[in-house]
């Protein structure tokens, strides 16, 4: 391998802590970290792993169109997220049964992680940037189509998440019926009460899509389900580590009462991530992009972001007191363990070569992806 884009003694961070020297790849896995004396000079970290994400780049995940996907997914690789899954907002059934036949091969060839659908079954008051058109009921014969659309060859489909809201009509049935196909249920766009949401989680519902983000508050009376969320042992809680989305208190809350371990990073980017303040179209809606905040055109709705992942593991350092290992975790580990994606998430002996280094001060160096470095 070309050791040229790594430190001589960089800080890699392992499942077993940080290691003073070099990896060891072998094609397009790692066989190993060589330790080296010296003083260590920045980080290496295992590739991102981003488990809600729309666009980026100017391109979409999010609209079906294969070519615009792999466009994406190459963006977000050359900023160190070298796994993606590609969320699509909610849309009409056809839509979505459509994209999925489209984008399925992509996971196939390992482009993309799978497919989430962050709805349509989701609260109509809580929908955020979503069309309010075409929300419903979660329908068990929908999704028994969209998981078959996504059938690959080893028998596994690309699906790997769907966002229900707990209190709408079939939803705990539908949560049910998700968990038993593999799929991880997410409970999100909620106006659940406390007890709704507990009864989704005794359902099946493994995460919580980006929590405290279009969840009914907290009231001490009425907590709704935000402490239900980050109580369980049982749900991994998304967070979108920007300050457009949360306050740096609320991430750092979120952060030291669901720890790394059950706390993934998300970056909800959509197409405009890495370009400049413009218009763009999120789903349905036109998206203007302001100071690199994104609402529905002509409102204050929040649209997705622009950040990538390395700005949200960035921001879980420098502005909510994370160390690099919890936010390196909470950024590729954690996610991988929710998708079930046994390949990536770490650096260790026998996964994919993915990696991201960064300088002492994390600012992005390089990215490997699949053992070959990537033009950053």
């Amino acid at each position: 391998m070309d050791g040229v884009m790594l430190p001589a003694v960089g800080r890699i961070v392992t499942p077993d802590g940080i290691v003073n020297g070099t990896l060891i790849v072998d094609s397009d896995r790692f066989e190993g970290v060589l330790e080296r004396e010296g003083e260590p000079t920045g980080w290496v970290l295992p590739g991102f792993v981003d488990a809600h994400c729309h666009g980026g780049g100017g391109f979409s995940l999010a609209n079906g169109d294969p070519d615009s996907a792999r466009a994406a997914a190459g963006f977000h690789a050359s900023r160190g997220t070298t796994t993606v899954v590609a969320s699509l907002v909610s849309q009409t059934h056809e839509f979505l049964l459509d994209a999925t036949k489209a984008l399925a091969p992509l996971a196939a060839e390992g482009v993309i992680a799978g497919v989430h659908y962050e709805g349509p079954y989701i609260s109509a008051s809580k929908c955020g940037a979503h069309a309010k058109e075409v929300l419903r009921d979660p329908d068990l014969g929908e999704l028994a189509e969209l998981i078959a659309a996504g059938r690959l060859a080893d028998g596994a489909t690309a699906v790997k998440m769907v966002t229900v809201a707990p209190e709408l009509t079939g939803a705990l049935e539908a949560i049910e019926y998700l968990d038993g196909q593999g799929v991880v249920p997410s409970i999100g766009h909620t106006d659940a009460s406390y007890e709704e949401t507990t009864a989704g989680i005794d359902a099946g519902a493994q995460a919580a899509t980006h929590l405290f983000n279009a969840m009914r508050a907290f009231n001490h009376r009425d907590p709704g389900p935000i402490p239900a969320l980050l109580n369980d042992e049982r749900i991994f809680s998304e967070v979108i580590a920007d300050p457009v989305h949360l306050h740096p208190g609320t991430m750092r809350f979120a952060f030291d009462l669901s720890l790394p371990a059950w706390t993934l990073l998300v970056s909800d980017a959509m197409d405009a991530a890495g370009l400049s303040d413009g218009h763009y179209v999120l789903g349905r809606h036109e998206v203007e992009v302001k100071d690199g905040t994104a609402t529905v055109a002509g409102t204050d709705v929040i649209a997705g972001s622009t950040i990538t992942l390395l700005d949200a593991f960035r921001n879980a350092v420098r502005l909510a007191g994370q160390t690099v290992e919890a936010a390196s975790q909470m950024a590729s580990a954690t996610p991988a363990e929710l998708l079930g994606l046994r390949e990536v998430g770490a650096i260790e002996t026998g996964k994919y070569a993915d990696a991201v280094v960064l300088d002492d001060d994390l600012n992005l160096v390089s990215v490997m992806r699949r053992g070959a470095w990537l033009q950053v």
